[in-house]
């Protein structure tokens, strides 16, 4: 009776407890948390990789006298023929814009062979590295650069470029987050049909993302941890998309407890028991593979790592303590109009796992071996893929940069329309000077500022930006340069594709061996582990295929991007062992009640078979929302690990690894405990009969 009361007594106050310490704490990070877009970066540098030249250039540019410099092209065009007219519309505002803003050189019109086109290369060190000055400089320089009557005027160059993607990567953060929670919402009560149970996960998704921005804003004030427009939105999808999945774990769980155990606070504390560890293990292997992007060259790869991890603890810290605190003190009449009575017991349905149980059970090795086909076809799909996505192409929407560079591309096809950068040393100036006019591929060059030790050389290559001409160029004078460093836009391109490649060298092993690693030690087993991260593995060459076979054809995408096959591996890989971590779990606890190897693997995929498709969804519609997005590399993420997430959930994960461990039986544990057979009882010993 005593221990009774003290457990009514605790449940009662525990709840209350940790609801007013998440309170507290909310309210203490509330500052925090809104200044994380105040440190959001979006130049090139927060990009680039650590260690490459186009990276050393734009750093060397920011000590330079102003600071780095806004290079922007002013393009006006008439199909029929530029008129005199024409000609001195573009002259007289190009005097404006000179009085207006002090320029580094006096505007120069280049006429283009055909006589459709005049461009005017212009560039100010007025804004240096503050983005704000730089967007307010073109936009000012947009406001009087318009044509009338026909004539076509646009601005384009890098820092045209970079305005209009940051207003892109700004209008991600309330779009996102709205449409975000929006998808989850609509999710949630369709998984739940109830009128109350879905608003407390989404609530408490709702409260770990604030959390998980004042962290953020932390990391990024005590380490210098980058924050970008692209990693702060897979954070937003990462706190709903992981949250919601521990949540609808947890649900699940409780409501089972519900039903054997009187009390939601006794029924609680059994669920977190039961799920807890599973929980537990999967956002610790998330998090895992997320900090390998630490081992990184790539700013916003590396950067990404910290603010992914961010999101998922934060999240499973809220989910394992808040969200059971919140449905203890509403009790099980949130769950209404489906309450789970005590001593009742769930209807018993033939569901579609069951069945996929079934016929895993008769014939895994033909699903198996179907299985592997299905996927192996759709992985060659990734041979279809299309070549690196240039700087124009990154847009799913044409806007005024990226139009101003495809006229320029049509008006000027025998030069190069794009500065190429070249930093020395000052006191070797002329000396390189002199050799890059002497390399290949180059039109002209000239030099510019001075400061801080080093010379600034504008070189302009005779082949069209981003072209195999003009990347020849670029490597013969990094080639043929000692000493100087080579950057640019088009050089900024090359440098992501370049270290992308040697970044999946890199980080994907480390990847595979740190979840690897989480998964021996979870199930203490091997087999099962490696099961797990091949099923995961052809998962992402399957989901990287359908990519192929789409984003040409149907979505119209001239490239892609150079992180793609990077960031969907760590994701896939992280996120698909989660419902692999879900399954065998549930498969090990059967096991040690003492179920056959069959009967366990049907079970535990019976059991956890409907939450594992919820989370599939939930984190499949999370991920798909970055495909609405204006940004052809947020589209092109997104999809890939939408589709690689339902392929996990709805083949792999609940069919093909069912099927496996079925045909592996024991094997399946190898070498731990359960993978050898129990022994069988000893008989009792015979008694002698009374006389």
């Amino acid at each position: 009776m005593r221990a009774a009361k003290m457990s009514a007594r605790r449940g009662r106050a525990v709840p209350w407890l940790v609801l007013g310490l998440w309170i507290v704490l909310l309210a203490a990070v509330s500052p925090f948390a809104s200044k994380l877009e105040d440190v959001q970066r979006d130049r090139a540098v927060d990009y680039l990789p650590a260690s490459a030249d186009s990276t050393q250039v734009a750093r060397i540019q920011e000590r330079l006298p102003g600071g780095e410099a806004t290079q922007m092209v002013v393009v006006y065009h008439r199909d029929g023929g530029l008129t005199a007219a024409d000609r001195a519309t573009a002259a007289e505002q190009m005097g404006r814009i000179a009085h207006e803003h002090t320029l580094t050189a006096a505007p120069r019109g280049v006429p283009s062979a055909d006589g459709t086109t005049v461009m005017y290369p212009i560039a100010s060190t007025g804004p240096g590295t503050d983005e704000k000055a730089r967007d307010r400089l073109v936009n000012d320089v947009r406001d009087v650069a318009r044509g009338e009557g026909g004539l076509g005027v646009d601005v384009g160059g890098e820092g045209a470029l970079a305005t209009d993607a940051g207003e892109v990567y700004d209008s991600l953060g309330g779009p996102l987050l709205y449409t975000t929670a929006g998808v989850v919402a609509l999710l949630l009560i369709v998984i739940y049909r109830s009128p109350l149970l879905w608003l407390v996960p989404l609530g408490v998704a709702g409260m770990s993302e604030f959390l998980a921005r004042a962290v953020a804003y932390g990391l990024n004030q005590g380490f210098g941890t980058s924050v970008t427009g692209q990693s702060g939105g897979i954070m937003t999808i990462l706190v709903f998309g992981a949250g919601t999945d521990y949540a609808l774990l947890l649900v699940s769980r409780y409501r089972e407890e519900l039903r054997r155990v009187e009390r939601p606070y006794d029924a609680m504390a059994a669920a977190l028991k039961g799920c807890g560890p599973a929980v537990l293990a999967s956002s610790g292997t998330v998090a895992a593979g997320l900090l390998c992007l630490l081992a990184a060259d790539l700013n916003s790869s590396r950067g990404m790592g910290p603010l992914g991890t961010v999101g998922v603890l934060v999240a499973l810290v809220a989910m394992l303590t808040l969200l059971p605190a919140v449905l203890v003190l509403l009790g099980r009449r949130v769950f209404w109009p489906l309450v789970p009575r005590y001593g009742s017991t769930p209807k018993v349905r033939r569901s579609l796992f069951a069945a996929m149980g079934s016929s895993a059970g008769r014939r895994p090795l033909t699903v198996l071996a179907g299985g592997a086909v299905l996927l192996g076809a759709l992985a060659l799909g990734a041979l279809n893929l299309p070549g690196s996505l240039k700087q124009e192409d990154s847009f799913t929407s044409r806007p005024d940069a990226v139009a101003a560079m495809r006229t320029l591309a049509a008006a000027y096809p025998e030069r190069g329309t794009q500065p190429v950068t070249v930093i020395t040393p000052a006191g070797r100036a002329d000396a390189t000077l002199a050799a890059v006019r002497g390399t290949d591929g180059v039109d002209s060059a000239r030099k510019g500022r001075t400061g801080d030790g080093w010379t600034e050389i504008s070189v302009t290559a005779k082949d069209a930006p981003e072209s195999a001409g003009e990347t020849a160029t670029i490597k013969a004078l990094r080639a043929g340069l000692d000493g100087s460093y080579v950057g640019g836009p088009s050089a900024e391109q090359l440098d992501l594709k370049d270290t992308n490649s040697r970044d999946r060298m890199i980080v994907v092993p480390i990847v595979l061996l740190s979840v690897l690693l989480i998964l021996v030690a979870l199930l203490r087993s091997l087999v099962a582990p490696l099961l797990l991260v091949a099923a995961v593995v052809a998962v992402w060459a399957a989901a990287l295929g359908i990519g192929g076979l789409v984003f040409g054809p149907v979505f119209g995408f001239e490239g892609t991007d150079p992180g793609l096959g990077l960031l969907s591996f760590v994701f896939l890989v992280a996120l698909g062992v989660d419902y692999g971590i879900f399954l065998m779990h549930r498969m090990r606890e059967e096991s040690l009640a003492g179920a056959e190897p069959v009967t366990a693997a049907l079970t535990a995929l019976r059991t956890t078979g409907g939450v594992i498709a919820s989370a599939g969804l939930v984190l499949a519609a999370t991920f798909a929302v970055l495909t609405n997005m204006p940004m052809v590399q947020l589209v092109e993420l997104g999809f890939v690990i939408a589709v690689g997430v339902l392929l996990d959930t709805f083949l792999v994960r609940t069919y093909l690894v069912t099927s496996a461990a079925v045909a592996l039986r024991r094997t399946v544990w190898w070498p731990g405990a359960l993978s050898r057979a129990p022994e069988p009882p000893v008989p009792a010993a015979r008694q002698p009969e009374s006389v």
